[in-house]
């Protein structure tokens, strides 16, 4: 039996010590275990990483105790980190913090502590009869309590019987009530009545694809679960309802899933969906929970729970949610595995796609990757047989694909400036929408009321001082704000540098479409929704609910109204600008924005009527635009992928990012220039490596940013290299090198 484990220090970039186990411990203790040690004088926490029979550190110290099985991380969970700190260069105890939520990660458990009452003993009758003259509201509160077979919390006491704070503390004083605390098991779905959703049938193409994910599920194709499917259908093909039948499978079988999706809080249509199939009292007694960052710590952590005790099976949520502590899992769903928000932008910069598909293959179970327009990467994936395609060519109701129409903005003068941008074709298209009494989705991916402030005499725009971006003026509150760093200020009255008083609003906001919109349709039921105005809990479910009623015609927003809405009623989706991120510096511009577009098109169309589609553009004639326009992604595909190919881009290379970063500009550029030059000693014939140049976003947060870019054929030799340069090359302390493997964004 072991008597030593190796423990692995949480914060001390990778510090590991060996322990001694006490007697009381042995045979309780396994890997992956969260443990309290001490470390020198302090008490620290850590994860147990290896059981040992002996050690030869001398006068070793015995662990202090357990933190508890909520916190275990289990072997399948440790060989996935030990993957991920490899794969992503990344220290393995923050791989493994991100494996846990804040509050499942300290000495004590975090959870809010709830206050509950039960009877201790009812007065006699006389007594009683007084409190009823006398004392009315304690009265309420003792007959409440009779009624009850169990402890009720504090709050549901008061609320019901009508009493208060006062009333329950006399009660206890005359020791007749009993008061306790417990934690809390907040749930973010507690009070939904959830009625069983109608099962639609599926049409042939879907059930063609059902047989096939049903038959790698039965394992009746052990190659299939092997290799992760790619679910490749257009927007409104019915990709959803595939989920909810495959998962049916699962569950009758007696395992588990993950669905991941891009970000939880904003597609709350697809938890209902989930819930109305499987968390009812005829859903089979599975169980959905829901994770992510929008959540309370007490209601995260319930759901955690009730995940890890099996209470539920289905776990929902953004890109965390691949590390939910299920057994017995069967199947892991990654809908729109395109999406950005999918790769963590810090330390680990892990990308959820990739460990959801090393996961899969860890636990032996298929892995689906569901997209309208799949990542150039997974596509090419697809074709050479690293994962298996399946396809939904056509809409699940037999509904045509909305007619895209293209508005030139630079044949309509200065109109499609005003009246909140709206072209007049695509005034005219509303106009006649309300007519008709349909609603209308207008996206504009720019928030706040003008992009920057302007000065027409000297061509002045107000710069954040911390980044390198205009400032964007926001009427609300008039104030001119950085949507990178936060920082806000007032608005000039003249031009800082000519005194010019011409300064002006320049560019287009959701603000300013908002304000056209009302003068152009006075009597239109308008709602907008952005970061601006989607502040509190609940207000975008609030939104979409009104919305699903008919109680608003026109909808204006951000990317958060791009995705994941399925409301028949819309037969008109208006896109104001749609060059935005286009013409970035980045190679994946053109893939975003066809991405983007063909999201955005598919909201409209869903019912009866035949949709309609208007797209704003200066590049009317761009490759990503022209084949959005014609819902082509394979000729996006063919010519976005002879590009990649010509500039050996991925997926004909992989692709490390090493940023560096510092508050002087002269420093930070000397440090890069010394990274690319180690680099390029350190790296085989087969790198590329860059030289060193200032990011396209130049200054972030009071930062300056460098990069030097790596291409290599091989993941493997761009790890071995990264690890070279971190253990060999020694920066100014206020120089920061950040490695990023696999990056998605170059900006």
């Amino acid at each position: 039996m072991p008597s030593f484990v190796r423990v692995l220090i949480d914060r001390s970039e990778g510090r590991e010590l060996d322990y001694a186990l006490p007697e009381e411990l042995r045979g309780r203790v396994s890997v992956g275990e969260r443990v309290i040690v001490k470390v020198r004088n302090r008490r620290a926490l850590g994860t147990v990483l290896e059981l040992m029979e002996h050690s030869d550190i001398p006068g070793i110290r015995p662990i202090e105790g357990l933190v508890g099985n909520e916190s275990t991380l289990p072997p399948v969970m440790m060989r996935l980190a030990r993957w991920m700190a490899d794969y992503y260069c990344a220290p393995l105890a923050s791989v493994m913090r991100s494996m846990l939520p804040p509050m499942l990660r300290g000495e004590k458990i975090a959870g809010k502590k709830i206050r509950m009452a039960e009877l201790f003993g009812m007065p006699p009758a006389e007594e009683c009869e007084r409190l009823a003259r006398k004392a009315p509201k304690q009265h309420a509160i003792l007959e409440r309590l009779r009624a009850a077979t169990s402890a009720i919390p504090v709050h549901e006491l008061l609320r019901e019987s009508g009493g208060s704070d006062a009333s329950l503390r006399a009660l206890v004083a005359a020791g007749w009530i009993r008061l306790s605390e417990v934690r809390s098991t907040a749930s973010p779905g507690d009070g939904e009545q959830v009625l069983p959703g109608r099962i639609p049938k599926l049409n042939p193409d879907q059930e063609s694809v059902v047989t096939v994910l049903l038959d790698a599920i039965g394992g009746s194709d052990d190659a299939a679960t092997q290799r992760p499917f790619l679910l490749h259908g257009v927007t409104g093909s019915g990709k959803t309802e595939v989920y909810l039948r495959t998962l049916g499978a699962v569950l009758d079988s007696g395992k588990s899933a993950i669905v991941l999706v891009p970000e939880i809080s904003l597609t709350p249509q697809t938890v209902e969906r989930f819930r109305s199939r499987f968390d009812h009292a005829g859903g089979g007694g599975a169980g959905v929970a829901v994770l992510h960052s929008h959540l309370t710590d007490a209601e995260r952590r319930e759901e955690w729970m009730r995940l890890q005790r099996g209470e539920a099976r289905i776990a929902i949520g953004a890109r965390s949610a691949v590390f939910a502590p299920l057994a017995n899992l069967g199947l892991i769903i990654v809908d729109e595995e395109h999406e950005n928000t999918y790769k963590q932008e810090e330390t680990p910069r892990y990308h959820a796609r990739d460990v959801a598909v090393m996961r899969g293959r860890l636990e032996g179970c298929p892995v689906l990757l569901g997209s309208a327009t799949p990542s150039i990467e997974s596509y090419r994936n697809a074709l050479t047989g690293k994962y298996r395609l399946l396809a939904l060519p056509k809409r699940a109701d037999g509904q045509l694909m909305p007619l895209i129409r293209v508005v030139d903005l630079r044949l309509q003068g200065k109109r499609a400036k005003s009246d909140g941008g709206l072209s007049a074709p695509l005034q005219m298209a509303i106009t006649k929408r309300l007519e008709l009494g349909q609603q209308t989705i207008l996206f504009l991916n720019r928030r706040g009321f003008a992009t920057s402030m302007l000065c027409e005499q000297c061509g002045h725009v107000c710069r954040c001082p911390n980044c390198s971006l205009s400032m964007t003026f926001h009427r609300d509150g008039n104030r001119l704000a950085c949507h990178l760093c936060g920082h806000a200020s007032v608005p000039p009255e003249r031009c800082p540098e000519c005194r010019d008083p011409g300064i002006r609003h320049s560019g287009l906001g959701t603000q300013r479409v908002e304000e056209g919109i009302r003068r152009a349709f006075p009597s239109a039921r308008i709602a907008r929704m952005d970061a601006d105005t989607m502040t509190k809990r609940g207000s975008y479910a609030d939104v979409l609910g009104k919305f699903r009623a008919r109680q608003i015609d026109i909808l204006i927003g951000t990317q958060m109204i791009a995705k994941g809405l399925d409301f028949p009623n819309v037969t008109l989706v208006g896109i104001i600008n749609a060059d935005i991120g286009l013409h970035s510096p980045d190679f994946r511009a053109g893939e975003r924005t066809f991405q983007l577009l063909t999201q955005v098109a598919g909201r409209a169309g869903r019912g009866e009527t035949e949709g309609e589609v208007i797209v704003q553009t200066f590049s009317p004639a761009s490759p990503s635009l022209q084949h959005a326009r014609h819902h082509d992604f394979t000729g996006f595909y063919e010519q976005e992928i002879s590009f990649r190919e010509a500039f050996r881009h991925p997926p004909f290379a992989r692709m490390l990012l090493v940023r560096v970063r510092g508050v002087s500009p002269e420093r930070t550029s000397h440090a890069a220039a010394a990274v690319a030059k180690k680099l390029k000693g350190l790296a085989p014939d087969s790198v590329e490596v860059s030289d060193s140049a200032p990011a396209p976003l130049e200054r972030s947060h009071g930062q300056y940013r460098f990069h030097v870019i790596l291409k290599s054929a091989s993941g493997a030799v761009l790890g071995k290299l990264a690890r070279e340069l971190l253990s060999s090359l020694t920066l100014p302390e206020d120089v920061v090198m950040t490695l990023d493997v696999d990056p998605y964004s170059l900006m």
